[in-house]
């Protein structure tokens, strides 16, 4: 039990039990859906619109950098840069929801209004990624 203690204890997390599950639940959500990216890559490719160039390498990276981020917004030290990160992340990957959302003849086994629902619900993870920026998630901000 002392191990897992120390473990964390080091990654100073908030106090608050709601801050704790946001910064936990973002980690695991990066992390598992940049793990996806090489798990699954063919859906990646077949949403990527096809005017952007390197499709495959877009893929692999972008999945590189969700997994990272996941990590790193664990570390004390890298959280505030990594939340910034990650909303760079997402306004970069936010053209491929733009072309779903007007090209949902090319994504018949999803209904159109899940692809509209997707474009609002991006913002709320912007938010969610921008959230963990704020002192109310670095120890070290708190203590200045």
């Amino acid at each position: 039990m002392k191990p897992l203690t120390n473990f964390i204890a080091v990654l100073q997390l908030p106090t608050s039990w709601w801050k704790k599950l946001v910064l936990l639940s973002l980690a695991t959500f990066f992390i598992n859906a940049g793990a996806d990216h090489f798990v699954n890559p063919s859906f990646y490719l077949s949403i990527m619109p096809p005017n952007f160039p390197l499709h495959s390498e877009a893929v692999y990276i972008s999945g590189f950098f969700e997994v990272l981020g996941g990590v790193c917004v664990l570390i004390p030290r890298l959280r505030k840069i990594t939340g910034w990160g990650l909303v760079a992340l997402l306004v970069a990957v936010y053209p491929v929801n733009i072309y779903m959302a007007i090209t949902p003849e090319d994504f018949p086994d999803i209904p159109v209004a899940l692809l509209y629902f997707r474009l609002p619900l991006q913002f709320i993870f912007f938010y969610w990624a921008y959230s963990v920026t704020q002192s109310a998630y670095n120890v070290t901000d708190q203590k200045a």
